[in-house]
């Protein structure tokens, strides 16, 4: 039912009323990820920015615990405090410390409910508030040596179904200093970055309609600027794993960027252009949103725009290609 709820039902499943998919990557994932998550080791799911780690996590805990709200976002400034428990000063100094006045973290409230916490970005937090996961995740419990241990309220032990899902940036440096006994506590599930065109238009095509939808918003998104935008991105990614580190995009071309870069032209014609995506709009949003660092991405989406886009242009005379040469021109002439 887990499987189910994430990646939506087919005939086969003859189910009276169809779910929809709400995760678009491959099956086998899901799977070791349930897996994981009905033993006693925690999940922690590593890949670039943009593949979808934190919603498949949000999903796997609102599908097995009703709740994905449960979540510490990991940041240099994340304390031990924020995985167990602060206090509540103006509480303490009237009645003293007693569990009235103490704040679990959401990790300790998933503990106490028996439900799956989250961790985001576990990498960003230091070494030290990484390790406090450590005894969590195999003693399944949290002391509390400020709470008197004759009444019973000093410790607080994980319900059984208690669970922590956290998520790494593999692009981050701080990704390879987990300790050796941290990530004996997780298992390890890689998501990659959907390279499979068929399944990267369907993610588009559902994350564009969702967008039109929920921002009520009636415009004209033609099949040929999205097979524009899927073949820009397909050959800057080719082009990405032949060149050195000075010749590729910070950005990780990822289908989520594809998506953010959809939305913006989407937006830009709904209020400033003629409520219908044309080309010129699509590759002004293309170059914006890619264009991080200058000069170096706006000369690597240069040498791209003259050595792959003109080709395909002058093949489509007259056609969307064209002006998608001509809206990237002028965007790219602009910033610089």
């Amino acid at each position: 039912m887990v499987r189910l709820f994430i990646l939506g039902s087919e005939r086969a499943d003859g189910l009276d009323r169809k779910i929809p998919r709400k995760w678009f990557g491959d099956r086998s994932f899901v799977e070791r990820c349930i897996v994981t998550l009905a033993s006693d080791r925690g999940l922690l799911l590593i890949g670039d920015p943009g593949t979808g780690k934190s919603w498949l996590a949000e999903l796997l805990s609102a599908a097995v615990s009703r709740d994905s709200t449960l979540v510490v976002q990991g940041t240099a400034g994340t304390t031990e405090d924020h995985i167990k428990y602060s206090w509540n000063d103006s509480m303490v100094i009237a009645k003293g410390q007693s569990r009235a006045s103490l704040i679990p973290s959401p990790i300790m409230t998933a503990m106490e409910r028996g439900v799956i916490g989250r961790f985001e970005e576990l990498t960003r937090a230091t070494s030290d508030v990484q390790d406090a996961l450590i005894s969590i995740l195999s003693e399944k419990y949290v002391s509390i040596p400020e709470l008197d241990g004759g009444s019973g309220d000093n410790v607080v032990f994980a319900k059984p179904g208690f669970s922590v899902i956290a998520t790494a940036n593999s692009r981050d440096r701080g990704v390879n200093d987990l300790s050796a006994a941290l990530k004996r506590r997780f298992n390890f599930v890689r998501i990659p970055v959907v390279t499979n065109k068929r399944s990267e238009a369907e993610i588009v095509r559902f994350r564009t309609s969702e967008l039109l939808r929920r921002h009520r918003i009636e415009l004209d998104v033609p099949p040929s600027l999205l097979d524009i935008l899927l073949q820009s991105f397909a050959d800057l990614r080719a082009a990405a794993a032949s060149a050195t580190s000075d010749q590729r995009l910070e950005s990780s071309l990822s289908t989520a960027e594809q998506i953010g870069v959809l939305e913006d032209a989407i937006l830009h014609s709904q209020f400033f252009g003629e409520r219908a995506l044309g080309a010129r709009t699509l590759a002004g949003s293309l170059v914006g949103s890619l264009a991080r660092r200058s000069p170096e991405d706006l000369a690597v989406l240069n040498t791209f725009w003259h050595g792959v886009v003109e080709p395909r242009a002058r093949k489509d005379e007259g056609g969307p290609w064209q002006d998608f040469l001509e809206g990237g021109r002028d965007a790219i002439a602009t910033l610089s």
